[in-house]
């Protein structure tokens, strides 16, 4: 093995083998052991190693090639070797060399210094002996003076003792109770041992005093003139003359710290300066002594030092100071929470906190182990969350405010407003308001409050309460239109009266203002909130995405569908209970010769008109589509669009009446097919036409339910003959109207036991008449509405 490859413990165990050997004062001798010990290869680095042993061993382990090979490395390790032990003997030789140098001058060095050393020893014994004798001759006059001494101290305190009654009285004179403390504690020793014999007289005078100064120091204790280190002193003297009542007076002392904390809580006027100090921070043209809220700092700044120098008095009230000190922020934010309850601005609100963490950094300069920036910090985070809360949920009653006044009024009074107001008071309600509360957010996101920054959790915070915000929007929406019964349950019993009032016109109101926020109020809010509140310092919300105006589209896109054919279902419900009473009324198998229109005609028109003018003040003009069906597929439905079947109605013949029903059906066979009901668009015509078709439609539902005689059949057919007309100038879908009027009266066809239709000319005649009647009474009513407005 060569020297580089073997391992470093090897190397050093080598190394002192061959100092051994080489020190070794009889290298021959070696321990011999029994033959299993060297029948290893690895021996060969033992004292005791058997070389004829090893070389049968080896001869035994290995081939020719390893016998070979280990020839050569051996050869190696002996030329390694013996170049180590030769680099081994040139450094000890110069070892040996050096130490014999040092040698001979040590021995050169030292020759002389006895005699020196003995010259030395002879003076230090003759001063020794000349010092004893002066100790002799001056040891009785050193007692003698230690003896005055003594007497001369003794003396002086026999004197301080008597002279002790008169500087009490002195002390007492010039109020210096700390002086009159001090040299009484020093005299108390000796009126422990000689009080009741010798200085009885002295003791006692001394007692008086300090009884006298015992109670001005307690009345200085609870005066509240004295300043706080005054009385700080006084206690103190107290507790180093063992007042027996310290007790009672370190817990009058906290009671008068709980009494003067009741007077650091919040009020209004402290918010109201502090934003005097805000609005004018420079002081000008005030003088700096009469600053707004300096009064406040004096106070928490006195009962900062009364804690201090309550806590210097008794170390062991620690405990009792730092929940005082808690109790004291505790109940700023607890009343800060009540003002968040009713709901204060932004500046009152950002006044509040700032007056908090004034007195929190005062009293932390006094109580560090109260450790009040952290319980401020996190009482600041649930405030300010709340307050966020509550400002979101203030934007929501004003919103509904906005719309209460549709809502509650009656309906007489309710006519007197125009729908249109309502509408833009609450578009102005829920885009300017979110816009106002989002600048009052970003004051809040500019605050650092008690130099912490809390932007990331602002940030998510105010996200989150867009998006609930949005969803109570959602629910209040429904709410007011009546639509969610099970939220109205919750409301409290107001606001379930008002939702059974419910007019259409609000619903109507809602389902623009649904659009409206889908269209431009989210996308604007958005906007704000992507410039001016990205981020978040990724923290995620607890439930979920903070904000997804994509959600918040669909859903008040889904809304306005909703409460826009809410409001045509409570339009037509309206109407329905004019026809339900019209078909159930009258004993139509007995029904009178038909002699004109009939007056649920004129009903059912005026409610068609009072909608239109519900539609014109907040609706749109839609794209005019009239749709008419082709008239030469053989339909016989209508009695003005086919001759034919006027030519066969006419006649008089039961037998072919009956059997131009039979041609009526066979003709609905061959007839366009009409889509009757499409989806509602958010334009006038569009619903006007969708509550037409549902009356129509349910029209046709009354109509077989009943059984007409030949007049009953013709008073219908005049008079949906009459709405024809009139329909065709308010509705879009002209061919889906056509078609359910045929439908009506095929149905009462259908459903009649004669049934002979008007002769043309009669019908033109009672539906003229009609009309000269309805101009008569135009200009009438128009006078008359010109007299009330005039009166």
């Amino acid at each position: 093995m060569g020297e580089d490859d073997m391992p470093l413990d090897d190397k050093a165990k080598r190394t002192r083998d061959l100092l051994s050997s080489f020190y070794s004062p009889d290298p021959s001798v070696s321990n011999t052991g029994n033959s299993f010990e060297f029948a290893s290869l690895d021996a060969i680095n033992t004292t005791s190693f058997d070389a004829e042993q090893y070389m049968n061993l080896l001869v035994q382990k290995s081939n020719l090639e390893g016998l070979l090979q280990r020839h050569v490395e051996m050869a190696a390790e002996i030329k390694n070797l013996d170049t180590d032990l030769q680099m081994l003997v040139y450094e000890n030789y110069n070892k040996f060399i050096s130490a014999t140098d040092t040698i001979k001058r040590m021995k050169s060095n030292i020759v002389g210094m006895e005699a020196s050393m003995e010259q030395l020893l002879g003076k230090i014994t003759s001063v020794q002996s000349r010092s004893d004798g002066v100790n002799t001759s001056l040891f009785e006059k050193r007692e003698h003076i230690e003896k005055l001494h003594r007497t001369h101290n003794l003396l002086r305190k026999i004197q301080f003792i008597y002279d002790l009654p008169a500087r009490l009285g002195k002390c007492i004179k010039s109020e210096t109770y700390a002086d009159a403390v001090k040299i009484y504690i020093g005299a108390m020793p000796i009126f422990k041992v000689y009080g009741d014999s010798s200085f009885q007289d002295c003791k006692q005078a001394s007692e008086e005093a300090m009884a006298t100064i015992t109670k001005n120091l307690q009345g200085k204790l609870f005066l509240d003139s004295e300043s706080i280190q005054a009385r700080a002193e006084a206690a103190v003297l107290l507790k180093k003359l063992n007042f027996p009542q310290m007790d009672n007076l370190k817990a009058k002392l906290f009671e008068k710290l709980e009494q003067f904390l009741e007077g650091l809580q919040l009020k209004h006027e402290d918010i109201a300066n502090v934003l005097v100090e805000s609005n004018n921070p420079s002081g000008q043209g005030n003088n700096t002594e009469s600053v707004p809220g300096s009064a406040r700092d004096a106070l928490v700044c006195e009962f900062a030092e009364a804690v201090r120098a309550y806590q210097v008095i008794f170390p062991d009230s620690e405990k009792q100071l730092i929940k005082l000190s808690q109790d004291l922020i505790a109940k700023h934010f607890e009343i800060t929470e009540g003002y968040i309850k009713e709901w204060i601005p932004i500046a009152n609100f950002l006044g509040v906190l700032r007056i908090i963490w004034k007195d929190v950094h005062l009293m932390d300069k006094v109580l560090r182990e109260a450790l009040l920036p952290d319980c401020a910090l996190k009482a600041s985070l649930v405030a300010v969350k709340q307050y966020i809360k509550s400002t979101f949920s203030h934007l929501l009653h004003d919103i509904s405010d906005s719309l209460t006044n549709v809502h509650i009024k009656p309906k007489e009074e309710a006519k007197e407003h125009l729908l249109v107001v309502f509408l833009e008071a609450g578009k102005t309600a829920v885009l300017q308001g979110s816009v106002n509360v989002l600048l009052d957010f970003r004051q809040l996101l500019e605050e650092n409050l008690g130099g912490l920054q809390l932007s990331n959790l602002i940030i998510v915070w105010v996200r989150e309460g867009f998006q609930d915000f949005f969803r109570a929007l959602h629910d209040r929406l429904l709410l007011l239109s009546g639509k969610n019964k099970s939220a109205s349950q919750d409301e409290n019993s107001t606001e379930g009266m008002q939702v059974e009032k419910v007019i259409p016109g609000l619903v109507l109101v809602l389902a623009q203002l649904s659009v409206f926020i889908e269209q431009t109020a989210i996308p604007r809010i958005t906007e704000e909130i992507a410039a001016y509140f990205s981020g978040g310092g990724g923290l995620a919300s607890e439930n979920g995405p903070a904000l997804v105006p994509g959600e918040i589209c669909q859903t008040f896109h889904s809304d306005g569908e909703i409460l826009l054919q809410h409001y045509i279902n409570m339009i037509t419900q309206k109407i329905l209970v004019l026809l339900r009473k019209r078909f159930t009324a009258p004993n139509w198998v007995k029904h009178k010769e038909p002699r004109e229109v009939h007056m649920f005609v004129d009903l059912f028109l005026q409610e068609l008109e009072a909608i239109r003018t519900e539609a014109k003040q907040i609706l749109p003009h839609g794209v005019l589509r009239k749709h008419r069906r082709s008239e030469s597929n053989g339909s016989t439905a209508s009695s003005r669009s086919n001759p034919l079947r006027e030519d066969k109605m006419i006649r008089s013949n039961t037998h072919r009446a009956r059997s131009q029903l039979l041609e009526t059906h066979l003709a609905k066979l061959f007839k366009q097919k009409v889509e009757i009901f499409t989806k509602t668009e958010y334009t006038q015509e569009s619903v006007v036409t969708t509550v037409v078709k549902l009356c129509l439609k349910s029209l046709l539902e009354f109509v077989r339910l009943q059984t007409f005689n030949r007049s009953g059949f013709q008073q219908i057919q005049l008079d949906i003959q009459f709405l024809r007309a009139s329909l065709k100038e308010i509705v879009e879908d002209e061919a889906a109207i056509d078609f359910l009027l045929d439908e009506v009266i095929v149905g009462a066809s259908e459903r009649c036991l004669d049934p002979i239709p008007l002769e043309p000319p009669i019908l033109d005649k009672l539906i003229q008449a009609k009309l000269a009647k309805e101009k008569e009474q135009t200009p009438i009513s128009l006078n008359l509405e010109e007299g009330q407005i005039s009166g």
